[in-house]
């Protein structure tokens, strides 16, 4: 199928959509801003397009679908099952690319069979990508943030490492300094009195005054930054984290883990050798792992065709499990998961199953672009 029109290609990819049995559905250009600042984290603010209603409330032109589209279904009465399709322009402010760039995709929500949807959803992503052009080879590489979970919590790692390693789970190289700074701690800042000594002390409340009163003889508004209660939150949890460290072996053991790399196939042999080897316990996620991979092979997957890396994930804080991305030559072309924390991050009264996947249109249609101008040539 050649299709190099961007317009084409958004109208093809929603009938792909529809005949999945997917809902299509319209999102509003302009969003409130704060859902996407509170979950993405601050950081966002400098690269979305703010500004403000009548009221004086935040808004941001579009910045990404997945949120509205889970407030969307929130505000559903009826939050049966459901296939959510998309395609329209999103906006980020980055230096390399343009502003507004095109997205489309599927979220499954609310189906309570996770090793079900986790491979229709991985199926739908690869599926639309061959409808489109099933000549182009794609690389599929999976990850797994419940694995991973599960890994620091059965090495014994204090619960404040547990979030920052989670915090940086497939960021690579910051990664591997934070564990670094597990095996050789480094000396903080000293802290100056009264401070230190309301620290010793567990004075949580002086603390909090003390931090109150610098800010503002510094004229230092809260309103500006952090508050001073969520400052003295931060500075215990620094020195307490400071102060901890793991032995070699633990250190080993992760390292190992973070090494594990191969055809999916493998992959839950591969890692129940890793667990009895360590002697740890992660079998209540191996068995989700395995029952996704029947899931997969169920929906005519090939899972030699896909690589599973054990420190392989996506850098938005709200995965839970299944993380994958589809490259074509080195160009990531569609990327997803599990997030069924986004769902409570969104304030559901109630966990919320939910999985999904973005297309890069705009990628999509020069991948198009590029074999027409080559076959043209030949």
């Amino acid at each position: 199928m050649k299709i190099s029109s961007k317009a084409i290609l958004a109208e093809t990819l929603l009938n792909l959509f529809e005949r999945q049995g997917a809902e299509i559905v319209e999102i509003d250009v302009l969003q409130p801003a704060d859902p996407f600042l509170d979950i993405v984290g601050e950081d966002l603010r400098r690269r979305i397009f703010m500004t403000e209603d009548e009221s004086g409330a935040s808004l941001c032109l579009r910045p990404e679908f997945t949120i509205p589209v889970c407030i969307k279904y929130l505000n559903d009465s009826n939050r049966t099952a459901k296939l959510y399709g998309y395609c329209g322009e999103v906006f980020r402010q980055h230096r390399h690319t343009a502003p507004a760039f095109y997205q489309a995709g599927i979220e499954d929500l609310g189906d309570s069979d996770e090793a079900r949807s986790d491979a229709r959803s991985l199926n739908s992503a690869v599926s639309t990508l061959r409808a489109i052009d099933h000549h182009s080879s794609l690389d599929i590489v999976l990850g797994d943030q419940a694995v991973f979970e599960a890994v620091l919590a059965a090495l014994g790692l204090p619960a404040g490492w547990q979030q920052k390693l989670l915090r940086c789970f497939g960021e690579g190289e910051q990664m591997y300094e934070l564990i670094e700074r597990l095996a050789k701690p480094r000396p903080t800042a000293p802290l100056k009195d009264p401070i230190k000594g309301y620290i010793i002390n567990n004075d949580f409340q002086s603390l909090v005054a003390a931090i109150d009163l610098e800010m503002r003889q510094a004229a230092i508004s809260p309103a500006a930054g952090r508050t001073p209660d969520e400052i003295a939150r931060r500075l215990v949890e620094k020195q307490r984290l400071s102060n901890i460290h793991l032995e070699q072996q633990q250190i080993a053991t992760l390292m190992e883990f973070l090494k594990i790399e191969g055809a999916l196939d493998d992959a839950d042999r591969a890692l129940g050798y890793f667990a009895q080897a360590n002697n740890i316990n992660i079998d209540a996620v191996l068995q989700q792992f395995g029952r996704r991979k029947t899931e997969m092979m169920r929906v005519g997957l090939d899972l030699k065709d896909i690589v599973y890396q054990a420190a392989f994930g996506r850098k938005l804080n709200y995965y839970t499990g299944l993380i994958y991305e589809i490259r074509h030559k080195g160009a990531l072309i569609a990327g997803g998961g599990r997030y069924n924390r986004l769902m409570t991050m969104l304030d559901a009264e109630i966990p919320i199953p939910a999985v999904g996947f973005s297309i890069w249109v705009d990628r999509l249609s020069q991948l198009a672009k590029d074999k027409e101008s080559v076959g043209e040539k030949l």
